[in-house]
């Protein structure tokens, strides 16, 4: 093999295993995302709590996504009308309580499952105890919940059947962050296959500087 043939040859291997790493991260992840609702501004604002230890105050909004994503800054919003007047206008004030207007959006078929259909959006106004967290409020207006053992929301209202937090291609690369409970190892690093195809083109690249100093000598 001549000097020049190899050194095309290295980077052609060092195109396709860049290619590779850049399909390698062409990931998100299937889960319900957790929104509040600004009171001020009417918008939707990534919660910084889990349900299980956010405790809403009385007159809030808070919502649930369905979607691939692969972090809060890619997450998708949950659609359809967030008033808390109307979404608790039918449920009544009572003493020692709270009311929280949830809003549950199960997503587009797009995002679904294969061979689920999401049910469509709704809202619900839950009525609990004033030192109920966001997870009960849920589970007061949209049984059966699902958990994993790490606490991640994985259905509301049963949907869906299976699955929690897994790994979906995407079309795009992504450097992704996986949600939390989603995957066991977040260093963030290069994986095996990745180091060893750099190495072998590096290998193969030296080789070729060898053999073209050879033939000038």
């Amino acid at each position: 093999m001549t000097s020049r043939r190899l050194v095309l040859l290295t980077l052609g291997l060092l195109l396709a295993v860049l290619g590779t790493a850049g399909q390698a991260q062409a990931v998100g992840y299937r889960y319900w995302s957790f929104w509040d609702r600004d009171s001020d501004g009417g918008t939707w604002v990534y919660a910084t709590q889990g349900p299980s230890t956010a405790r809403p105050s009385d007159g809030d909004v808070q919502g649930f996504r369905f979607s691939v994503s692969e972090d809060s800054k890619d997450a998708a919003k949950p659609r359809g009308e967030a008033d808390f007047a109307t979404i608790c206008a039918k449920t009544p004030a009572r003493e020692g309580a709270k009311r929280v207007g949830l809003v549950l959006d199960f997503g587009t078929t797009a995002d679904a499952p294969a061979g689920s259909t999401p049910p469509h959006p709704r809202t619900a106004c839950a009525r609990v105890d004033e030192e109920a967290t966001t997870a009960d409020a849920l589970a007061a207006v949209a049984k059966p919940l699902r958990y994993d053992t790490n606490a991640l929301l994985c259905a509301i209202a049963g949907y869906p059947r299976t699955g929690c937090g897994e790994p979906v291609s995407a079309d795009r690369p992504k450097a992704s962050a996986a949600p939390r409970g989603a995957s066991e190892s977040g260093d963030g690093g290069p994986s095996v296959g990745l180091v060893a195809g750099i190495a072998a083109v590096a290998m193969l690249g030296a080789a070729a500087v060898w053999q073209t100093r050879r033939r000038r000598g």
